[in-house]
Protein backbone atom coordinates (compact mmCIF):
# COMPACT_ATOMS: atom_id res chain seq x y z
CA UNK A 1 0.00 0.00 0.00
CA UNK A 2 1.33 3.45 -0.91
CA UNK A 3 2.10 5.89 1.88
CA UNK A 4 -0.13 8.94 2.26
CA UNK A 5 1.36 12.43 2.03
CA UNK A 6 0.00 13.08 5.50
CA UNK A 7 2.14 10.25 6.84
CA UNK A 8 5.20 11.68 5.13
CA UNK A 9 4.48 15.10 6.67
CA UNK A 10 4.26 13.45 10.07
CA UNK A 11 7.51 11.61 9.43
CA UNK A 12 9.39 14.75 8.30
CA UNK A 13 8.20 16.76 11.31
CA UNK A 14 9.27 14.01 13.70
CA UNK A 15 12.60 13.58 11.93
CA UNK A 16 13.31 17.30 12.17
CA UNK A 17 12.22 17.64 15.79
CA UNK A 18 13.50 14.23 16.97
CA UNK A 19 10.82 14.55 19.62
CA UNK A 20 7.30 13.16 19.28
CA UNK A 21 5.76 15.75 21.62
CA UNK A 22 7.23 18.74 19.79
CA UNK A 23 6.38 17.22 16.41
CA UNK A 24 2.76 16.68 17.49
CA UNK A 25 2.52 20.29 18.69
CA UNK A 26 3.98 21.53 15.40
CA UNK A 27 1.40 19.50 13.46
CA UNK A 28 -1.51 20.37 15.79
CA UNK A 29 -2.28 16.70 16.43
CA UNK A 30 -2.16 14.56 19.56
CA UNK A 31 1.01 12.64 20.30
CA UNK A 32 -0.80 9.24 20.26
CA UNK A 33 -2.22 10.05 16.80
CA UNK A 34 1.23 11.00 15.54
CA UNK A 35 2.82 7.84 16.95
CA UNK A 36 0.10 5.72 15.37
CA UNK A 37 0.70 7.21 11.91
CA UNK A 38 4.46 6.76 12.20
CA UNK A 39 3.99 3.09 13.15
CA UNK A 40 1.63 2.67 10.21
CA UNK A 41 4.20 4.20 7.87
CA UNK A 42 6.86 1.83 9.21
CA UNK A 43 4.57 -1.12 8.64
CA UNK A 44 3.83 -0.04 5.09
CA UNK A 45 7.50 0.54 4.30
CA UNK A 46 8.56 -2.62 6.17
CA UNK A 47 11.38 -0.72 7.79
CA UNK A 48 11.93 0.84 11.20
CA UNK A 49 12.37 4.60 10.73
CA UNK A 50 13.16 5.72 14.30
CA UNK A 51 15.08 4.32 17.21
CA UNK A 52 13.01 4.94 20.33
CA UNK A 53 14.97 4.50 23.54
CA UNK A 54 16.03 7.39 25.77
CA UNK A 55 16.19 9.63 22.72
CA UNK A 56 14.60 9.58 19.28
CA UNK A 57 17.02 8.94 16.42
CA UNK A 58 16.64 8.17 12.74
CA UNK A 59 17.56 4.69 11.60
CA UNK A 60 19.52 4.27 8.35
CA UNK A 61 16.18 3.67 6.62
CA UNK A 62 14.81 6.88 8.12
CA UNK A 63 17.89 8.83 7.03
CA UNK A 64 17.44 7.50 3.50
CA UNK A 65 13.74 8.44 3.43
CA UNK A 66 14.04 11.97 4.86
CA UNK A 67 15.48 13.88 1.83
CA UNK A 68 13.16 12.02 -0.55
CA UNK A 69 10.11 12.72 1.63
CA UNK A 70 11.01 16.39 1.79
CA UNK A 71 11.31 16.53 -1.98
CA UNK A 72 7.97 14.76 -2.48
CA UNK A 73 6.21 17.18 -0.15
CA UNK A 74 7.88 20.15 -1.81
CA UNK A 75 6.75 18.91 -5.24
CA UNK A 76 3.19 18.39 -4.04
CA UNK A 77 3.06 21.85 -2.45
CA UNK A 78 4.26 23.34 -5.74
CA UNK A 79 1.60 21.34 -7.59
CA UNK A 80 -1.11 22.70 -5.29
CA UNK A 81 0.08 26.28 -5.86
CA UNK A 82 0.13 25.72 -9.61
CA UNK A 83 -3.41 24.32 -9.55
CA UNK A 84 -4.68 27.21 -7.44
CA UNK A 85 -2.99 29.69 -9.76
CA UNK A 86 -4.46 28.00 -12.84
CA UNK A 87 -7.93 28.07 -11.29
CA UNK A 88 -7.52 31.72 -10.36
CA UNK A 89 -6.41 32.63 -13.87
CA UNK A 90 -9.83 31.68 -15.17
CA UNK A 91 -11.60 33.56 -12.37
CA UNK A 92 -13.45 36.83 -12.28
CA UNK A 93 -11.74 39.60 -10.33
CA UNK A 94 -14.23 41.96 -8.73
CA UNK A 95 -13.09 45.58 -8.56
CA UNK A 96 -14.94 47.90 -6.19
CA UNK A 97 -15.55 51.56 -7.11
CA UNK A 98 -17.64 54.38 -5.69
CA UNK A 99 -17.49 56.77 -8.65
CA UNK A 100 -16.97 56.41 -12.37
CA UNK A 101 -13.31 55.81 -13.10
CA UNK A 102 -12.73 57.09 -16.64
CA UNK A 103 -9.22 58.32 -17.50
CA UNK A 104 -8.76 55.23 -19.69
CA UNK A 105 -7.81 53.26 -16.58
CA UNK A 106 -10.15 50.31 -16.92
CA UNK A 107 -9.54 49.60 -20.62
CA UNK A 108 -5.78 49.78 -20.01
CA UNK A 109 -6.04 47.53 -16.95
CA UNK A 110 -8.16 44.97 -18.76
CA UNK A 111 -5.81 44.91 -21.74
CA UNK A 112 -2.69 44.45 -19.63
CA UNK A 113 -4.27 41.77 -17.46
CA UNK A 114 -5.49 39.89 -20.55
CA UNK A 115 -1.90 39.66 -21.76
CA UNK A 116 -0.90 37.91 -18.53
CA UNK A 117 -4.10 35.99 -17.92
CA UNK A 118 -6.26 35.60 -21.03
CA UNK A 119 -9.02 33.76 -19.13
CA UNK A 120 -9.34 36.31 -16.33
CA UNK A 121 -11.83 39.16 -16.53
CA UNK A 122 -12.57 42.19 -14.36
CA UNK A 123 -16.06 42.81 -13.03
CA UNK A 124 -16.93 46.24 -11.59
CA UNK A 125 -19.03 46.56 -8.45
CA UNK A 126 -20.41 50.00 -7.55
CA UNK A 127 -20.54 50.58 -3.79
CA UNK A 128 -22.01 53.64 -2.07
CA UNK A 129 -19.84 55.90 0.10
CA UNK A 130 -21.07 54.46 3.41
CA UNK A 131 -18.27 51.95 2.84
CA UNK A 132 -15.23 54.05 1.99
CA UNK A 133 -13.35 50.85 1.00
CA UNK A 134 -15.93 50.04 -1.72
CA UNK A 135 -16.44 46.52 -0.37
CA UNK A 136 -12.78 45.68 0.21
CA UNK A 137 -12.91 45.64 4.00
CA UNK A 138 -15.77 43.14 4.00
CA UNK A 139 -14.18 40.88 1.40
CA UNK A 140 -16.91 41.58 -1.16
CA UNK A 141 -14.36 42.66 -3.78
CA UNK A 142 -10.83 41.54 -4.66
CA UNK A 143 -9.43 45.06 -5.06
CA UNK A 144 -10.80 48.58 -5.32
CA UNK A 145 -10.15 51.93 -6.96
CA UNK A 146 -10.46 54.38 -4.10
CA UNK A 147 -9.94 58.05 -3.42
CA UNK A 148 -7.45 58.72 -0.64
CA UNK A 149 -7.44 58.97 2.28
CA UNK A 150 -9.93 56.43 3.59
CA UNK A 151 -10.37 54.90 7.07
CA UNK A 152 -7.76 52.27 7.88
CA UNK A 153 -5.79 52.78 4.66
CA UNK A 154 -2.50 52.07 6.43
CA UNK A 155 -3.55 48.41 6.60
CA UNK A 156 -3.83 48.02 2.81
CA UNK A 157 -1.55 47.91 -0.19
CA UNK A 158 -1.83 51.06 -2.33
CA UNK A 159 -0.78 52.04 -5.84
CA UNK A 160 -1.55 55.62 -6.84
CA UNK A 161 -3.01 55.64 -10.37
CA UNK A 162 -4.09 59.28 -10.72
CA UNK A 163 -3.31 62.59 -9.03
CA UNK A 164 -5.50 65.54 -9.95
CA UNK A 165 -6.37 69.03 -8.76
CA UNK A 166 -9.60 69.47 -6.85
CA UNK A 167 -12.41 71.32 -8.59
CA UNK A 168 -15.81 72.49 -7.37
CA UNK A 169 -19.18 71.68 -8.91
CA UNK A 170 -22.04 74.14 -8.40
CA UNK A 171 -25.32 75.14 -10.03
CA UNK A 172 -24.90 77.10 -13.27
CA UNK A 173 -26.89 79.90 -11.59
CA UNK A 174 -24.39 80.29 -8.73
CA UNK A 175 -22.81 83.79 -8.48
CA UNK A 176 -19.30 82.24 -8.83
CA UNK A 177 -20.16 80.04 -11.80
CA UNK A 178 -18.98 82.54 -14.41
CA UNK A 179 -15.39 82.56 -13.13
CA UNK A 180 -12.53 80.65 -14.75
CA UNK A 181 -11.41 79.39 -11.33
CA UNK A 182 -12.21 80.06 -7.70
CA UNK A 183 -10.09 80.37 -4.56
CA UNK A 184 -11.06 78.01 -1.78
CA UNK A 185 -11.25 80.99 0.58
CA UNK A 186 -14.25 82.20 -1.44
CA UNK A 187 -16.08 78.92 -0.76
CA UNK A 188 -15.71 78.72 3.01
CA UNK A 189 -19.21 79.93 3.79
CA UNK A 190 -20.93 77.86 1.10
CA UNK A 191 -23.10 74.84 2.02
CA UNK A 192 -21.19 71.70 1.08
CA UNK A 193 -22.47 68.28 0.15
CA UNK A 194 -20.88 65.72 2.46
CA UNK A 195 -20.23 62.00 2.29
CA UNK A 196 -21.76 59.88 5.08
CA UNK A 197 -19.95 60.07 8.45
CA UNK A 198 -18.79 56.45 8.02
CA UNK A 199 -16.51 57.65 5.20
CA UNK A 200 -14.33 59.23 7.89
CA UNK A 201 -11.12 60.74 6.52
CA UNK A 202 -12.49 60.64 2.98
CA UNK A 203 -15.48 62.77 4.01
CA UNK A 204 -13.10 65.26 5.65
CA UNK A 205 -10.91 65.40 2.54
CA UNK A 206 -13.76 66.30 0.19
CA UNK A 207 -14.92 68.95 2.68
CA UNK A 208 -11.31 70.27 2.69
CA UNK A 209 -11.38 70.13 6.48
CA UNK A 210 -7.62 70.63 6.82
CA UNK A 211 -7.62 73.76 4.65
CA UNK A 212 -10.28 75.62 6.65
CA UNK A 213 -8.07 76.76 9.54
CA UNK A 214 -10.91 76.06 11.95
CA UNK A 215 -13.58 77.77 9.88
CA UNK A 216 -16.88 75.93 10.51
CA UNK A 217 -18.28 73.70 7.78
CA UNK A 218 -21.83 74.18 6.52
CA UNK A 219 -23.36 70.87 5.47
CA UNK A 220 -26.10 71.35 2.89
CA UNK A 221 -26.91 67.65 2.53
CA UNK A 222 -25.39 64.19 2.99
CA UNK A 223 -25.00 62.24 -0.26
CA UNK A 224 -24.31 58.54 -0.73
CA UNK A 225 -23.29 58.26 -4.38
CA UNK A 226 -22.55 60.33 -7.45
CA UNK A 227 -26.15 60.38 -8.71
CA UNK A 228 -27.41 61.78 -5.40
CA UNK A 229 -24.61 64.34 -5.46
CA UNK A 230 -25.51 65.90 -8.79
CA UNK A 231 -29.22 65.79 -8.07
CA UNK A 232 -28.51 67.73 -4.86
CA UNK A 233 -26.44 70.30 -6.77
CA UNK A 234 -29.20 70.82 -9.31
CA UNK A 235 -31.70 71.23 -6.47
CA UNK A 236 -29.50 73.92 -4.90
CA UNK A 237 -28.70 71.95 -1.73
CA UNK A 238 -25.00 72.78 -1.90
CA UNK A 239 -21.72 72.60 -3.77
CA UNK A 240 -19.17 69.79 -3.82
CA UNK A 241 -15.46 69.32 -4.34
CA UNK A 242 -14.42 66.68 -6.85
CA UNK A 243 -11.36 65.67 -8.85
CA UNK A 244 -10.58 67.32 -12.18
CA UNK A 245 -11.06 64.01 -13.98
CA UNK A 246 -14.46 63.41 -12.41
CA UNK A 247 -15.52 66.96 -13.28
CA UNK A 248 -15.22 65.93 -16.93
CA UNK A 249 -16.88 62.53 -16.41
CA UNK A 250 -19.92 63.95 -14.62
CA UNK A 251 -20.44 67.01 -16.81
CA UNK A 252 -24.17 67.70 -17.16
CA UNK A 253 -26.51 70.58 -18.02
CA UNK A 254 -27.22 72.95 -15.15
CA UNK A 255 -23.95 72.16 -13.34
CA UNK A 256 -20.68 74.08 -13.69
CA UNK A 257 -17.28 72.77 -12.55
CA UNK A 258 -14.34 75.10 -11.85
CA UNK A 259 -10.74 74.61 -10.72
CA UNK A 260 -10.14 75.52 -7.07
CA UNK A 261 -6.92 77.17 -5.95
CA UNK A 262 -5.47 76.76 -2.48
CA UNK A 263 -6.10 73.03 -2.13
CA UNK A 264 -3.84 69.99 -2.23
CA UNK A 265 -4.48 67.52 -5.10
CA UNK A 266 -6.69 64.45 -4.93
CA UNK A 267 -5.33 60.92 -5.40
CA UNK A 268 -6.97 57.81 -6.81
CA UNK A 269 -5.38 54.47 -5.90
CA UNK A 270 -5.70 50.78 -6.61
CA UNK A 271 -6.09 49.18 -3.18
CA UNK A 272 -5.80 45.55 -2.11
CA UNK A 273 -5.58 43.52 1.08
CA UNK A 274 -1.95 42.89 2.00
CA UNK A 275 -2.76 39.37 3.21
CA UNK A 276 -4.23 38.45 -0.19
CA UNK A 277 -1.20 36.82 -1.82
CA UNK A 278 -3.00 35.21 -4.73
CA UNK A 279 -0.82 35.54 -7.83
CA UNK A 280 -3.79 36.79 -9.86
CA UNK A 281 -4.23 39.73 -7.47
CA UNK A 282 -0.52 40.51 -7.63
CA UNK A 283 -0.75 40.43 -11.42
CA UNK A 284 -3.61 42.92 -11.27
CA UNK A 285 -1.45 45.23 -9.16
CA UNK A 286 1.49 44.85 -11.55
CA UNK A 287 -0.75 45.71 -14.52
CA UNK A 288 -1.99 48.93 -12.95
CA UNK A 289 -0.21 52.13 -14.05
CA UNK A 290 1.41 54.12 -11.26
CA UNK A 291 1.86 57.88 -11.04
CA UNK A 292 4.38 59.87 -9.06
CA UNK A 293 2.61 61.07 -5.94
CA UNK A 294 5.52 62.97 -4.44
CA UNK A 295 3.20 65.80 -3.50
CA UNK A 296 0.65 63.53 -1.87
CA UNK A 297 -1.10 64.58 1.28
Amino acid sequence: MDAHLRDLRYFVATAEELNFTRAAERLFVSQPALSKQIRQLEQQSRARLFERDRTVRLTPAGEALLPLARELLKTWDAAQRAMADAAASAAVLTLGVSTSVGRGLLPALRERLAQRRPDCRIRIRQVDWEDATAGLAGGDVDAALLWLPFPGQESYGLRCVAQEERWVAMPATHPLAARDSVAFADLLDEPFLALPPTAGALRDFWLAHDQRAGHPIRIGAVVHNADETFEAIEEGSGIVLLSAGNAAIYSRPGVVALPVTGLTPSRLALVWRVDDRRPVVQDLVACCPEVDAATST
